[in-house]
């Protein structure tokens, strides 16, 4: 071979020529250090880019079926941040995993591109939406495909092009047909400058807008919703089929059922008393709880801010009315309330006959921010006894009043529990089940199970309105918003004919040209003011309409384009029957766990919704429930290191701390030592991180790696660049062994023959051999598994970390033989493809830079390295390494031997366990075992230095045991030496009688 020689920070390099082997740097490897090569990984990684992407399209080999693994598809922000790399490095790796186990994988992505940030981003730049959104596009596919990602992009879309959302809207027709997308009024928070709606979170605390700046106002508005709750049933009960066998994460699962918040309570009616205010009112309302049992307990109840005789009395009193503009400003767990004037409830229990006095008292009526409007008709009955948010409301409204407690534990007596409640250190409400106290009256003494039954008895055999009831925390799902970047709502509004949707054959209804002036800040919802789009003509009737200005919440693109990837260029339907019969439901989705409620739900519910169509008619009910994402892998959070001032506690800038010793970091301006944290990435922390520099600093594969080891893929990963070095040395150790098995190969000292042989039977294996042999099959089984069922991608690393240490450290040992260091070195670099692909290319394309002998024991591994052309096979049209059938690890175990001459002990040695066949063998002739125990012990040191002791001759090779005549037993010696030889339990003690 032919080079040229660098220097380099003290180290020799060479290049190779490229009429050789075309990799970039390779080195002379010093006796004393295991540091690791610079090797020029941009380079790497730009070659087998282009190899990839000019490659000609092969028939892939499946053997296994199909697979689609789904990462969240992202918001095209304009760049990619370590979150991004984190969760498109882990469906990398298993797409290229399952790929290597012989499944036809779909790895699609994509891009959810409507939504208030681009509207927001390109008001202030001054550029249509569309323009800013395709640019952004453009420049994180580059930083995608940096990374190495294989993704297939023929499938790709964007959410705000029209060729996808005329899909969105036909699943919205298709909704709206069955009754399933409905208008309704709901109050919501109103921006008059900017004329649009706002969330509350965009809402400050003063209660101002947080753009225009203005007093934000409370208005009814019609809105269309989705009506979610019809699946509520399936959606709750669905989950525990995620939970088996840990499909989805428990923390996620917990999560859903919360939000469905399914309660089992009972339903009771309240009667009014009022002295004043209109006479249309209401005189009673309904309460739901799930403790009908502290019914006796009743101190209060509490109304809503939107409940109607709430609003009623508002219009009369200027207080309240002020009371409710203030409401949306306070947090949601705020206890402040306005009592009612004139306004008394009326406790059920009091019109049974011989009740006690405690329910004879007429009850005060609030109204209280922290009842939600829409949880049952929103109202409830307060037990500051016994539920702790009502008795914070009662101390905070009511002062000091005593409480009564009407449940306690089942074993107290009178002595030890205070049946009321003083402001003192024992006022602490009762939660837990127990039995009715005697204030209870005849219920006195029940269990609360027992006393929940009969109350709900007794009141409806008297007329009352009482019944067993649940309650539900899902509401239907509000997808208007008033605002312009998103999916048009596809119904116009006929003064004739009322609501009528947009014929599907006149899809899409595509958003018009944006007026410049909006652009320029003018505000509000720009679809209002075109007049052009706005006015057209009724579907029905052929009279005048107008389009409905709303825009779809985003999250009704996301909960159905996993979908949408089977079968991305239908122009017909959504998807075709028959591709989701062949792709779905999506068999491994990640993403972050912050997506866990909504966007987990809304797909949740769509994919139930369009299995009951004849889009997705199977549903994949019978082993999947008609669920969208089999397996949920949920990665956490990227943290970076951040720097604050100690005195002030302001996050610092890079450039104002001085890191010239890494390990003491200063604040430049004061030399005092910062403080240092690990927070989550953001830009006001000055701790965010661009993975692209990382990449064009330390090269894709090591960036990968580096993100994966550093943390379990469900924990927060904290972000420590200098650590890197660490997985560069690993690639160094990798490169050293793949390029000595090179070198041994290419040798003109090598002997072909020893390359032409299949590995050896284990039972011939060196113990070297033995101990790398059972090394690779450790790694495999645990590699695999994390791959296929753990997903510990991060003791993915440490495992082939270990391995490649030990093949390093081996490298120096003469008794290997080359097929035993190919097999290793091919397993290696096999389980390190899917992580580290450029890299494992180009080790592999040296690993086979010489051409091996037609009989290679690579073909006894099922790899090909070479096409019938003799071209060099790409690393991942190779299979996955799985563990040998016929040489399990446990093959070749080892015990001790004890050596005795004439029954005196000489030595002991570990030889392999003889092999089964002559440890069954029934015919008495123990000459084959005797023969192969010898063997072995002709391959240990101490063995060999005794028998040439002896005057017996040893094999160099093999260590095999020459005997020249072979006579055995009966009497005869061998070599005049001994006169038996007799090996007993099984080869663990050998005795050489003379």
């Amino acid at each position: 071979m032919q080079f040229r020689t660098l220097q380099s920070i003290g180290r020799t390099w060479h290049r190779w020529k490229p009429s050789q082997y075309p990799t970039y740097y390779s080195f002379q490897r010093p006796a004393s250090t295991t540091s690791s090569a610079r090797f020029d990984f941009q380079s790497i990684d730009a070659k087998w880019h282009r190899r990839w992407k000019d490659a000609p399209n092969k028939p892939k080999r499946v053997c296994h079926g199909k697979s689609y693994i789904l990462p969240m598809f992202p918001y095209p922000s304009g760049t990619l941040h370590l979150g991004h790399l984190r969760v498109y490095t882990i469906s990398d790796v298993l797409t290229r995993f399952k790929h290597m186990q012989g499944f036809d994988v779909l790895h699609p992505m994509g891009w959810d591109a409507f939504g208030l940030p681009a509207e927001n981003a390109a008001i202030e730049r001054g550029v249509d939406p569309a323009e800013w959104t395709r640019h952004n596009i453009a420049k994180m596919k580059e930083q995608l495909m940096a990374m190495g990602a294989s993704f297939d992009w023929s499938r790709e879309f964007m959410t705000c092009d029209p060729s996808f959302y005329q899909h969105t809207q036909r699943i919205f027709l298709m909704l709206y047909e069955r009754g399933l997308a409905y208008q309704a009024e709901a109050m919501l928070n109103y921006d008059p400058v900017d004329r649009t709606v706002l969330a509350n979170e965009q809402v400050d605390s003063n209660g101002f807008s947080w753009r225009s700046g203005a007093k934000v106002e409370k208005i009814r508005l019609k809105q269309w919703f989705l009506r979610i709750t019809s699946f509520r049933e399936s959606l709750l009960t669905d989950l525990d089929n995620l939970a088996m066998d840990n499909r989805w994460p428990n923390r996620v699962l917990s999560m859903q059922r919360n939000w469905l918040g399914r309660s089992s309570g009972a339903k009771f009616r309240f009667q009014l008393t009022m002295s004043t205010g209109p006479s249309h009112l209401q005189r009673s309302v309904e309460v739901f709880t799930t403790r009908p049992d502290t019914l006796y307990g009743v101190q209060y109840l509490a109304l809503s801010t939107t409940h109607p005789i709430v609003e009623a009395m508002a219009r009369s009193l200027p207080e309240l009315q002020a009371f409710i503009d203030t409401a949306s400003t306070l947090p949601p767990d705020s206890k402040v309330g306005y009592l009612l004037p004139d306004v008394e409830g009326i406790n059920p229990l009091a019109l049974l006959k011989d009740q006690p006095e405690i329910v004879q008292k007429s009850l005060p009526v609030y109204a209280a921010p922290y009842v939600l409007g829409d949880y049952g008709e929103g109202a409830v009955m307060g037990v500051p006894g016994h539920d702790t948010r009502d008795h914070a409301f009662w101390r905070q409204n009511r002062g000091s009043e005593s409480i009564p407690l009407v449940v306690e534990p089942p074993d107290t007596t009178d002595r030890f529990f205070q049946r009321f409640l003083q402001c003192d250190e024992n006022d602490v409400p009762f939660i837990p089940r127990g039995i009715l106290t005697p204030i209870c009256g005849t219920f006195s003494g029940l269990s609360s199970s027992e006393a929940s039954r009969l109350i709900i008895a007794n009141l409806k055999e008297a007329g009352q309105h009482a019944e067993i009831a649940e309650s539900w925390r899902l509401r239907d799902w509000l997808i208007s918003r008033q605002r312009y970047w998103g999916t048009p709502i596809p119904m116009v509004n006929c003064k004739l004919c009322g609501t009528v949707p947009v014929p599907m054959n006149q899809l899409p209804v595509e958003l018009p040209k944006v007026d410049e002036s909006w652009l320029r800040g003018k505000g509000g919802n720009p679809l209002e003011d075109a007049e052009h789009w706005v006015n057209t003509t009724c579907p029905s009737c052929g009279g005048h309409a107008k389009r409905d200005t709303d825009t779809m919440d985003t999250f009704v693109d996301s909960s159905w384009y996993y979908a949408r990837f089977a079968d991305p260029h239908n122009t017909d339907l959504p998807f075709s029957p028959s591709s989701a019969e062949t792709h779905l439901p999506v068999d491994i989705y990640i993403g972050g766990v912050e997506h866990a409620i909504l966007h987990l739900l809304y797909a949740r519910f769509m994919t139930k919704f369009l299995a009951t169509t004849e889009l997705w008619p199977s549903g994949d009910a019978t082993s999947n429930k008609v669920e969208p994402f089999r397996k949920l892998i949920t990665q956490g959070m990227v943290h970076g290191k951040t720097y604050s001032d100690p005195t002030t506690g302001r996050f610092l800038k890079p450039e104002e701390v001085d890191l010239s010793d890494p390990t003491k970091p200063k604040i430049r301006a004061a030399g005092e030592v910062p403080n240092v944290s690990w927070e989550k990435m953001s830009k006001s922390k000055y701790n965010g991180v661009d993975p692209t520099q990382c990449i064009w600093k330390y090269g894709a594969d090591a960036t990968r790696a580096h993100i994966l080891f550093q943390a379990p893929i469900g924990e927060v990963l904290e972000w420590d660049e200098e650590k890197i070095v660490g997985i560069q040395r690993w690639f160094g150790r990798v490169w050293r062994v793949v390029e000595e098995i090179t070198r041994l190969v290419s040798s003109p000292d090598h002997k072909s023959a020893d390359l032409a042989l299949s590995l050896p039977a284990i039972w011939d294996f060196s113990d070297a051999e033995a101990h790398i042999w059972a090394e690779v099959q450790r790694t495999i089984e645990s590699v695999t598994q994390s791959l296929d069922r753990t997903y510990s991608l991060n003791t993915v690393v440490s495992d082939l970390i270990k391995l490649t240490n030990t093949l390093y450290s081996s490298s120096t040992t003469t008794n290997i033989s080359s097929p035993i260091r190919y097999y290793a070195a091919s397993n290696l670099l096999r389980m390190m493809a899917p992580l580290t692909p450029a890299f494992a290319e180009e080790c592999w394309e040296c690993l086979h830079s010489s051409p091996l002998p037609s009989s290679s024991y690579s073909r006894s591994l099922s790899i090909t390295p070479s096409n019938e052309q003799g071209e060099r096979e790409s690393i991942f049209t190779q299979p996955f390494p799985t563990l040998s059938p016929s040489k399990p690890i446990s093959a070749r175990r080892i015990q001790s031997c004890a050596v005795q001459e004439n029954g005196k002990l000489r030595f002991a040695v570990e030889i392999p366990n003889p092999p089964a066949h002559l440890l069954e063998d029934k015919s008495g002739d123990k000459r084959a075992l005797e023969s192969w125990v010898l063997n072995e012990l002709g391959r240990t040191a101490e063995g060999k230095r005794w028998f040439e002791g002896k005057g017996w001759s040893i094999h160099s090779e093999d260590g095999r045991v020459d005997r020249q005549d072979g006579a055995w037993g009966e009497g005869r010696k061998t070599e005049g030496r001994w006169k038996r030889i007799i090996v007993v339990k099984g080869g663990r003690t050998v005795n050489f009688v003379d």
